[in-house]
């Protein structure tokens, strides 16, 4: 089973440093087999968030625990026009990572980054034809068994961001993303940017969307919240390739504790979800293993 702790939109110079000190220590207690962090690192691009992000990185490192980072809008300069446009994305580069695409493989799982970030658009993202021939190629050289997973700031698919409902907007070159991430055979498809958690099958969402399961993250240190949802990150249990745990953990004002735990399943056409009532809350140390897994029934629902 491949453990994955999933973070978003830390943004360094708009956080609580009392919450980035609480994640960190939350991770250094269960040791994830990979943090995968997917952008805004920043809330403008400074160097002094930089900085600060580049601090937080090397305390995960020192602790010795692994990551995949990929930039976020929020990571590319807004007012330094200049820069904007002649090396939107260097300061990253220096102080977070010089790859913007990184890979991680192991025996259970096989997991691309893709950058979204983009100079000519505010908030928008968009994924290029080459990084599609990318995603292609990288997981057509992934054994079979190995669950495939793609990493973006801005997800594929529109998604439901306000108490009405309403979606917002897809990445840019949605149809042929969702074609590439089809042809490729992500089993799942991580994202951020919104502040908001959901997780979905993408042919509920979309129709010819392939077989992925979609799962945003909140923010996890931003004081920036959104529809009054608080800071949170998502813990990912991996066994197989068609079947994996999502715990949603937050920030409650004194800890991070286990919001909502659900199991998905692969049943040869799209995921069926089941809530887990009878496991310990993730958020306490005492008396719980962290290899430990639930028992679990077949009461699905679809």
């Amino acid at each position: 089973m491949a453990r994955i702790a999933h973070l978003s939109d830390i943004h360094f110079g708009a956080n609580d440093q009392r919450i980035v000190d609480a994640a960190t220590a939350w991770l250094e207690a269960r040791r994830p087999d990979l943090v995968v962090i997917s952008g805004d690192f920043t809330q403008r691009a400074r160097v002094e968030q930089f900085k600060q992000a580049a601090a937080w990185l090397g305390r995960l490192k020192a602790a010795g625990l692994k990551t995949l980072v990929i930039p976020g809008n929020h990571d590319v300069p807004l007012y330094d026009v200049v820069r904007r446009f002649a090396a939107p994305l260097d300061r990253y580069k220096r102080y977070v990572s010089n790859d913007l695409c990184p890979f991680y493989e192991d025996g259970e799982v096989a997991i691309l980054g893709l950058n979204t970030a983009r100079s000519l658009t505010i908030k928008d993202g968009r994924i290029n034809h080459d990084q599609m021939d990318m995603l292609r190629d990288r997981f057509a050289k992934v054994a079979p068994a190995k669950t495939r997973i793609l990493v973006t700031h801005h997800p594929l698919f529109s998604m439901p961001i306000g108490r009405g409902g309403e979606l917002s907007e897809a990445v840019g070159q949605h149809d042929d993303a969702v074609k590439a991430a089809c042809e490729a055979g992500v089993h799942l498809a991580l994202a951020g940017h919104f502040h908001r958690t959901y997780a979905e099958a993408a042919r509920k969402m979309v129709e010819h969307s392939g077989g992925a399961l979609v799962i945003q993250a909140g923010t996890a240190t931003s004081t920036r919240l959104r529809n009054d949802e608080p800071q949170s990150f998502n813990w990912l249990h991996v066994r197989r390739n068609n079947e994996m745990e999502l715990q949603v953990i937050v920030w409650d004002g004194t800890a991070f504790r286990r919001a909502s735990h659900v199991e998905y399943r692969h049943d040869g056409e799209t995921w069926a979800s089941r809530e887990v009532t009878d496991a310990p809350t993730v958020g306490e140390v005492v008396g719980m293993s962290s290899n430990r897994s639930p028992d679990l029934n077949t009461n699905f629902s679809g």
